[in-house]
């Protein structure tokens, strides 16, 4: 597992993170989020070793990353927003210096090889230089050289930049695979990733954290409240709506008797506009609570 304690680093007087913490267990998927310049990557450059923080610790599979980063980059598999790759190899030349590079070598190396070329979907393309092969399948070739040595932990910074859809759903279906004992570290700008692929979001913004949560329950905390959309025959008395208890605010929408109702965070005023619009002999027609959508969630969060 990886564990973040009050990380903070400093730029001179910017302090580019800020006290975060936080912990991924082995077998999640988190995805880390947040806007350009929110700090992600000197965060994640962190945990890698690259760079030293000013204050607080990153702990990886029972390894400080300042006292034990050779151990650490033992453990974790990085694959970069920029993938770096060397661009005059072949794949499997790549892929197995990559592997020397950890420490294999020999019959086990070009196994592991052959197994990764085949579940990353480059078995057409191994053979060819990484130059001449698409910016798709250059990021393919950039997952693979971040499992060769099987790393207990995988840190994907926008893994499927560039890759079609066809290519998004087969490497999420990688990517989810992996989660299953691996615990996987996940930014992306593709807010949809998300929720397809991470159990749980942690989202900074100006180097501070402004949410840990389920992906599941990331909306309703962040909301502070509910939105309930309630249909009627003809225009109500809004005034008895407001005085139900949890009410917050009620307004009547441009056209027809439609509303737009606004409720307290965790409680469920569905029952009580019916027993209400019941009592008053209000025909009601449709009644519905909104859920903020994962981006609603984020401008809200990074504004």
């Amino acid at each position: 597992m990886v564990e973040v304690q009050h990380l903070t680093k400093t730029f001179g007087t910017q302090a580019a993170v800020d006290d975060i913490s936080f912990s991924v267990g082995k077998g999640e998927i988190l995805g880390f989020l947040g806007p350009n310049g929110a700090g992600k990557s000197t965060t994640m450059k962190m945990a890698l070793g690259y760079l030293p923080p000013s204050a607080g610790t990153i702990v990886v599979e029972g390894y400080d990353v300042q006292t034990a980063p050779l151990e650490v980059r033992r453990r974790v598999g990085y694959l970069p927003e920029h993938n770096p790759l060397y661009l005059d190899m072949y794949v499997h030349e790549y892929l197995e210096f990559i592997g020397s590079v950890h420490g294999l070598g020999g019959s086990a190396l070009r196994q592991r090889v052959r197994q990764l070329v085949e579940r990353v979907g480059l078995g057409r393309e191994q053979n060819k230089l990484i130059g001449a092969l698409s910016k798709g399948y250059r990021q393919r070739v950039g997952l693979a050289q971040a499992l060769i040595h099987d790393p207990g932990v995988l840190i994907l910074d926008e893994p499927t930049t560039g890759l079609d859809p066809n290519q998004i759903g087969e490497i999420r279906s990688l990517i989810r695979e992996l989660g299953q004992d691996k615990t996987v570290i996940f930014s992306t700008h593709i807010l949809p990733e998300v929720e397809a692929l991470c159990s749980r979001a942690v989202i900074i913004n100006r180097g501070r954290l402004v949410a840990d949560s389920p992906v599941s329950e990331l909306g309703a905390r962040a909301a502070g409240e509910t939105i309930i959309r309630a249909e009627f025959e003809q225009p109500i008395d809004v005034v008895l709506l407001l005085a139900l208890p949890g009410i917050v605010a009620a307004e009547a929408e441009a056209r027809g008797a439609t509303y737009r109702i606004r409720a307290r965070a965790g409680s469920d005023q569905r029952g009580a506009i019916s027993r209400l619009a019941a009592a008053q002999g209000w025909v009601l027609l449709g009644l519905r609570q909104e859920e903020q959508s994962l981006e609603q969630v984020f401008q809200e969060l990074t504004k």
